[in-house]
């Protein structure tokens, strides 16, 4: 019998208790939920006491507490044998244990659930994981979802799968979806989640793109093991390549799209090494490819502690009694190796195109989903490319809806001191503007095309319209590669 054979019952047990994501934010209130998003359980333990078999299976699974043998038989009929059977449930005489988690998740108006590893340090007991530990639902992995771009294609892959969250997320608009890993634990995961979420996936094992050798994507989205740490001690699979550095991001970025169809993305949230004297954008727009659009957004920077911390914290060891010799150790390599910083953020990379090469650091607060708006981008580098002059001066432009004009300056004075253009949606760009570039952009409705509208400021401006082309023309591309501008 298979382990896959138990997922249908499973799942029938799981709606039978309405054990979906809405339902249990409801069930546990917004101030419990938003403390277990802390790893704190006793808020949520206080309003799961009644009983039913939603209360038993937030206890067992989300807040990692024994119930009762009847307790969980009521909540799952007839699996509990099944479950210890297949490593999911482990049980005494009277108790029953979860021996991973199984988590409701709201995806794409689907409701979805994600079995993984109990997640390490709940209420902050000192629980390091193990090297084969397989990470469920966490904050890079919904980051990575937000940035994906959900246009329906023939077929996408999820490099490093871990338990398969981006796999589920892709079989939602994917024809056909491979998901890889070098974790056996993972891959058995995977094929798991996919049952339990009635979805096709093809899981293939081996190390980056060994297991899809000589086949093209759509879509490539990956959430690498891309921790820069030393090579010392084990090796956790799930945030450890075993690589020096930020190779793995390197690798990935400079050879994925020899695994893309023509038009295809590659999408990758990544940490990169900030080394002294080198410019962040400069060390990963050489990774570029001239074949290749980019998109590569810098969403923050650590120091070194503050990144030893971080990870250390993550993987359970804060607080044990090696904390203070692993902490020195990791510091004292990055240091050693001339890391000033971390960055972390978007490495977006499409097959094709003119070779435009965007990076900038963008540390603001942006809607989200973040994937239209990087849709939206590429649509626009791809409509530029090849666009002579006179076709954009023949182009009517519109003002996106959501872009507002701010002014500074003092009370009653008859010019601003600055002028910003602000998007209200997507990155919410921001950017200063001179008293002709604001008027053009106020003025473009749609109805006059470039050629005019630079010909009407000329005049009322009494400016050489040949010198005011010159001049805005590059101003006015601009303006339509950040979204401010739409045809």
């Amino acid at each position: 019998m298979s382990d896959l054979d138990v997922t249908g019952p499973l799942r029938d047990a799981l709606l039978a208790a309405d054990f979906t994501y809405d339902r249990v934010a409801e069930a546990i209130g917004e101030d419990a939920h938003r403390a277990l998003g802390r790893n704190e359980t006793r808020p949520a333990l206080r309003r799961t006491t009644a009983g039913s078999p939603l209360d038993t299976l937030v206890r067992l699974f989300l807040l990692q507490t024994t119930v009762t043998r009847d307790a969980a038989d009521a909540a799952l009929p007839g699996l509990v044998d099944r479950l210890c059977a297949v490593g999911l449930l482990e049980q005494s005489v009277s108790e029953v244990a979860a021996r991973t988690d199984c988590r409701p998740y709201a995806a794409d108006d689907r409701d979805l659930w994600v079995v993984s590893d109990l997640t390490p340090g709940l209420d902050g007991a000192p629980v390091a994981v193990g090297p084969d530990h397989v990470l469920g639902i966490s904050s890079a992995s919904t980051s990575l979802a937000q940035l994906t771009m959900r246009e329906p294609v023939g077929s996408a892959l999820d490099l490093g799968t871990g338990c398969g969250v981006q796999a589920l997320h892709l079989a939602g608009h994917a024809g056909r979806v491979v998901a890889t890993d070098v974790n056996a634990r993972a891959l058995w995961m995977t094929r798991l989640n996919a049952a339990l979420n009635e979805v096709e996936v093809d899981v293939r094992d081996g190390s980056f793109f060994e297991p899809v050798a000589g086949e093209r994507f759509d879509l490539i989205a990956t959430n690498p093991p891309f921790v820069i740490s030393p090579a010392t001690g084990e090796r956790l699979v799930y945030r450890d390549s075993g690589l020096p550095g930020d190779r793995v991001v390197e690798h990935i970025v400079r050879t994925g799209p020899d695994h893309l169809a023509d038009g295809g993305w590659l999408q990758v949230l990544a940490n990169w090494a900030i080394v002294d004297g080198t410019p962040w954008d400069e060390r990963i727009g050489s990774w570029l490819r001239p074949d290749c659009d980019a998109l590569v957004v810098q969403r923050e920077t650590l120091d070194p502690a503050s990144y030893v911390e971080l990870w250390l914290k993550d993987s359970g060891h804060h607080g044990g009694r090696d904390y203070a010799e692993r902490y020195d150790t990791w510091l004292s390599w990055l240091e050693q190796v001339g890391i000033e910083g971390v960055g972390f953020g978007w490495i977006n990379v499409r097959l094709g195109g003119s070779g435009r090469h965007d990076l900038q650091e963008w540390p603001y607060d942006v809607e989200q989903p973040i994937a239209p708006a990087i849709h939206d981008w590429g649509a626009a580098a791809a409509d530029l490319a090849g666009l002579t002059d006179d076709d954009l001066l023949a182009r009517h432009l519109r003002a996106r809806d959501d872009v507002q004009q701010e002014t500074v300056g003092r009370p009653g004075a008859e010019d601003p001191e600055a002028i910003v253009l602000r998007q209200q949606r997507g990155f919410r760009r921001a950017r200063t503007a001179d008293t002709v570039e604001a008027a053009f952009v106020g003025a473009s409705d749609g109805d006059l095309s470039v050629g005019q509208l630079l010909g009407a400021l000329g005049a009322l401006l009494e400016r050489d319209e040949a010198d005011l082309r010159a001049t805005y023309l590059p101003v006015v591309r601009d303006l339509v590669a950040e979204g401010f501008l739409e045809a």
